[in-house]
């Protein structure tokens, strides 16, 4: 349309003139011709890919690993920091390396990898061998994670691209879903290493198991960039370790993280501007569409965490149903989530993601709102029907927002595209959980149950209408610039 701006320009792909391709890619494009069999490798992929949102279970062996070693509960968070910071600091240079070396190569390094640090966690003799372990354990997550989205999606052709993207996000959160059942059924029979040691053969499976993804030749003259990544590892961990201690210790360690937080990244961003084969394309986030869209993702899943961090506690409070029917109900969302994907990648193959993405944020925004209206009386049925519909909408908005971040990157920065549109996911979740802890910590007027049940409502309310104020950061009236 004349005189307009045209909100999204996509990044145009290096032609063979004037770059070749990286193993990677030609990887994709080989994979366009494999549909014979390709329902078996997508399977395969799947289960190697679900051990990542299985990590759900470790969550219901806490207090068996805290009672086990003797700790006070506040230390547990160790468990989720150590694993959550390796895999989110390595995700975007795992997946470049993905890039040039090729995703099959390194998915299949990240299950080997995975094997042996799950074997490493259950058998952890103290509390300490258990963080290193898990440590490996988010070397192996980032190695599996960063090349997933990219080669699911290279099972399917170009224009089935939306489709490919909603079984993805069928996968993660299927996983992500079964993770507490399962967890709560191993823990019962064999303790807490059981949600560990559970992964291996998984993950050992879908390694002997997955043909069809060939291994790319080696890259020849093209050096993976070292310093961005050391660069950006640091600064990612400085930024999520400084929101940490934020919400636990205050005073000037914070702020000193996130000082270098930022010095790192700044640096990150000015050396990849230098650099000959960077491990983002820094020009992309100079479209302002494209850097909104992430800044909306981290947002909504910044807000989505308040489930599982508050639900619980809600349950312990009011809820009288068995702690197995809780469980289940706390899975509702996640098992919608899944439910919704196909749906969303159907939508988003006829429909503008853009749209697909607002109509997701209203759900979302909807469902955490609706939330925030419990009270103590309140009917299983109803928790139920709140929590699915914003499972609904973190379907609708994830398959969509996984779209628009693929599309917009060259054929050869595919691992790197669906790094970053999960590394949006874990920074979301682990700054919601310390500033919806700070946030709640200030709204409960009282250590009662009337004080928690409104400083719940308070916070559901207010994420609630923050969600749905982001539509209005999605062009959804526009269609999409790029199919």
């Amino acid at each position: 349309m004349a005189g307009r701006a045209v909100w999204w320009r996509p990044v145009s792909p290096p032609t063979s003139e004037s770059m070749p391709l990286p193993p990677a890619a030609h990887d994709i494009a080989e994979r366009h011709a494999l549909a014979p069999g390709r329902g078996f490798r997508l399977a395969m992929l799947g289960l190697g890919m679900s051990v990542v949102p299985l990590d759900t279970a470790v969550n219901i062996a806490f207090p068996d690993i805290t009672g086990n070693f003797g700790l006070p509960i506040s230390i547990i968070q160790w468990v989720v920091i150590c694993y959550v910071l390796t895999y989110a600091a390595l995700m975007l240079a795992f997946g470049r390396i993905g890039d040039m070396a090729g995703h099959a190569r390194v998915f299949r390094a990240g299950l080997g990898w995975s094997v042996v640090a799950y074997l490493l966690c259950a058998a952890s003799p103290s509390f300490g061998w258990l963080l290193f372990c898990r440590f490996l354990q988010g070397v192996g997550a980032g190695l599996v994670i960063s090349c997933a989205p990219a080669l699911v999606i290279g099972l399917y052709p170009q224009e089935r691209r939306a489709h490919a993207v909603g079984i993805f996000t069928l996968i993660f959160a299927l996983g992500s879903a079964l993770g507490p059942l399962i967890g709560g059924a191993l823990v019962a029979r064999w303790g807490w290493p059981a949600v560990f040691w559970f992964r291996a053969p998984i993950a050992l499976l879908s390694l002997l198991l997955l043909r069809g993804l060939p291994l790319s030749r080696a890259s020849t003259g093209e050096r993976f960039d070292i310093l961005g990544a050391l660069l950006l590892a640091a600064g990612l961990t400085a930024l999520l370790f400084g929101i940490n201690a934020g919400a636990r210790v205050g005073g000037l360690e914070p702020a000193l993280l996130l000082a270098v937080a930022a010095a790192s990244l700044a640096l990150f961003v000015w050396w990849e501007g230098q650099a000959a084969r960077p491990i983002i394309r820094i020009e992309m986030f100079g479209d302002l569409g494209f850097t909104t869209v992430n800044l909306v993702s981290a947002l909504t899943y910044l807000a989505t965490f308040s489930v599982l961090l508050f639900v619980p506690y809600f349950f312990a409070h009011f809820a009288t149903m068995p702690r197995p029917m809780a469980g289940a109900v706390l899975a509702i969302g996640s098992a919608t989530t899944a439910l919704a994907a196909p749906a969303a990648g159907w939508l988003v193959a006829r429909v503008a993601a853009e749209r697909v993405a607002a109509l997701g944020l209203l759900a979302v925004g909807g469902g955490l709102f609706l939330i925030g209206l419990w009270n103590a009386d309140v009917s299983p049925p109803v928790m139920m029907l709140t929590l699915a519909v914003q499972g609904l909408g973190i379907g609708l908005f994830q398959t969509a927002y996984m779209d628009i971040v693929m599309r917009s990157s060259p054929l050869a920065d595919r691992g790197v595209a669906g790094s970053l549109a999960l590394l949006t996911r874990t920074i979301g979740t682990v700054t919601g959980a310390a500033l919806l802890t700070l946030l709640f910590h200030a709204a409960q007027t009282s250590d009662t149950a009337e004080g928690f049940l409104a400083a719940f409502d308070t916070i559901f309310r207010i994420i609630g209408v923050a969600v749905v104020v982001c539509v209005a950061a999605i062009p959804w009236w526009r269609p999409s610039a790029m199919r």
